[in-house]
């Protein structure tokens, strides 16, 4: 879904010469280190926009997230419940990160984890 489409541009034959400038992003952006706190205002700003949802009176409270490895960028979210991340919640999530921080070409991986 987030690929550059490399086989279009190279049966295409057209802007072949921006095929290393694209590849040096997507390797930059695969590298990047997110804080903690730059992290959590987007997380803050994301459930401004689009509260949590709630299920059977339960509300998903997000306490916090971290990243824990690069290539690929992989994000933990600390949360009350687990079972109360809907995947399309965690999908607006990852579009959030994704647009905010320029995660160009490269999957983002998103993990639920309840706080211990």
């Amino acid at each position: 879904m987030h690929q550059l489409s490399l086989y279009r541009l190279r049966r295409n034959k057209q802007r072949l010469n921006k095929l290393p400038e694209m590849i040096k992003r997507i390797s930059e952006s695969q590298n990047r280190r997110i804080s903690s706190a730059v992290l959590n205002d987007v997380i803050m700003d994301a459930i401004a926009i689009n509260p949590t949802p709630t299920d059977k009176g339960k509300r998903l409270k997000i306490f916090y997230g971290t990243q824990v490895s690069v290539k690929p960028p992989t994000f933990v979210i600390f949360v009350n419940e687990e079972e109360l991340m809907h995947f399309s919640y965690m999908r607006f999530l990852e579009n959030q990160i994704r647009q905010a921080f320029g995660f160009e070409g490269t999957p983002i991986h998103l993990i639920a984890r309840k706080r211990k």
